[in-house]
């Protein structure tokens, strides 16, 4: 009898302790949020309308107000949650609003929470693609406008590829998928197979598995001799590698539209300019339904708005297939940053937590940013025509590094479409 009370009442302990920190854990979370499904709307409507600076600028937003004020999570909570976000492709600061609706008022609220952040910047560049194809094109004013705002994209991208690359390639091994893949990039490899060698390839060397990584290497570099030995075998042939012919927008179908924003949705490694090779890809390369001039204009649009930079999507998509193009396009992107959550979230978390799944997607993101590098290039070679425009985006660049502002952004986007427009009417 009395083993009998000793052995139960620690027991009855025990369980009542790990009760309370579970009722502690969902107090935290939950016991000061009494929002309902059009409080969560309107909250995170405001987040859109407020969501200028980019990324880390939003983050804190967000952060300041659900964590800080409202105390929606703890701080501990919060910052693990955003771990595994940064892991994750998608824009962190819409999953984060996706992830916020979800423990506010569960599936329902999280998607009401992603679309009012999304939506104020969706219907901003809708406005915009609109009147860019109605007036832009045509006005000559605006073309010495946005051939500013070209110019300082240039300038954004560049300061990306530096940004995400000092924060991703960590170590020497890293460097070795990002050459390979600038190298597969050059000589237009597709870049699943870059990618996904480049992933493992850094798996394999950070396990110290040498000689597996070695032959991985010279598998690649043997693939890329060979399709390299093959280009002017295929050109004396007559095969085109690649066609300067504009197919017409008719050709673009709305699947095809949507399934160009989930590739970009499911690649957004390392921040929103990620997506920029892909869908330039798509919308420039092969569709060829807008180039690469347009494109920039699309990227310097979205730039000034209050949004996720990916929203840029919705112009791609809008030019290559009007309003319902800029739907699924959209869909495509902002999909996977639904999803991950509403449906994965458990799931996701656990593989984010995986270190051999963690080498896996530091290789690829490694890659990524040979991607973006190489994008950075072929676009200024094309877009930075005269002495005027490369001033334009060394200005651009100094401002960017030297005045730390959540306004940085969308001012030395304007500032440099003014400056075009004002030499246009000097005829400097």
């Amino acid at each position: 009898m009395f083993w009998k009370k000793w052995h139960v009442k620690p027991n009855i302990y025990i369980i009542e302790k790990v009760s309370n920190v579970m009722k502690s854990d969902y107090i935290s979370r939950s016991k000061k949020i009494t929002d309902t499904y059009f409080d969560i709307f309107k909250r995170f409507l405001k987040f859109g309308f407020l969501a200028w600076g980019g990324p880390v600028a939003q983050i804190d937003m967000i952060r300041q107000e659900l964590v800080e004020e409202e105390k929606w999570v703890s701080q501990k909570t919060f910052n693990r949650i955003l771990g595994v976000y940064q892991a994750l492709p998608g824009p962190e600061a819409h999953e984060l609003c996706v992830y916020f609706g979800m423990v506010a008022r569960g599936r329902l609220g999280g998607f009401l929470a992603g679309l009012g952040f999304m939506l104020p910047g969706f219907l901003l560049i809708l406005f915009l693609s609109w009147f860019y194809i109605t007036i832009g094109i045509n006005s000559p004013i605006l073309a010495s406008l946005f051939f500013g705002i070209q110019a300082a994209v240039i300038a954004l991208i560049f300061r990306a590829v530096h940004r995400i690359g000092k924060s991703v390639i960590t170590n020497y091994w890293l460097l070795l998928p990002f050459f390979l893949t600038v190298a597969g990039e050059i000589l237009k490899i597709h870049f699943l197979i870059t990618l996904i060698s480049s992933g493992l390839i850094y798996l394999f060397l950070n396990r110290r598995k040498f000689l597996i990584s070695f032959l991985l290497i010279t598998i690649f570099l043997i693939g890329i001799i060979g399709y390299s030995a093959y280009i002017p075998i295929a050109d004396s042939n007559g095969i085109s590698t690649n066609s300067n012919e504009v197919q017409s927008s008719s050709h673009v179908t709305l699947l095809s539209l949507f399934g160009s924003g989930l590739k970009s949705g499911l690649l957004t490694f390392g921040g929103a300019y990620t997506v920029i090779p892909f869908l330039r890809n798509d919308a420039v390369n092969l569709g060829k339904w807008m180039t690469d001039a347009a494109f920039l204009d699309g990227l310097g649009l979205s730039g000034i708005l209050p949004a996720p930079l990916v929203i840029f999507g919705t112009f791609v998509g809008y030019l290559g297939g009007g309003f319902l193009g800029a739907l699924a396009v959209t869909a495509g992107i902002f999909l996977p940053a639904f999803g991950f959550t509403l449906v994965l979230f458990k799931v996701i978390e656990k593989l984010s937590q995986n270190k051999t799944c963690s080498h896996f997607l530091n290789g690829v993101t490694a890659g990524v940013v040979g991607i973006i590098t190489v994008t950075a290039i072929d676009l200024f070679r094309i877009q930075i025509i005269n002495l005027f425009s490369l001033i334009l985006v060394i200005l651009s660049l100094i401002i960017l590094y030297r005045w730390k502002s959540k306004l940085n952004v969308p001012v030395v986007v304007i500032s440099a479409g003014l400056i075009s427009l004002l030499a246009t009417f000097l005829q400097l």
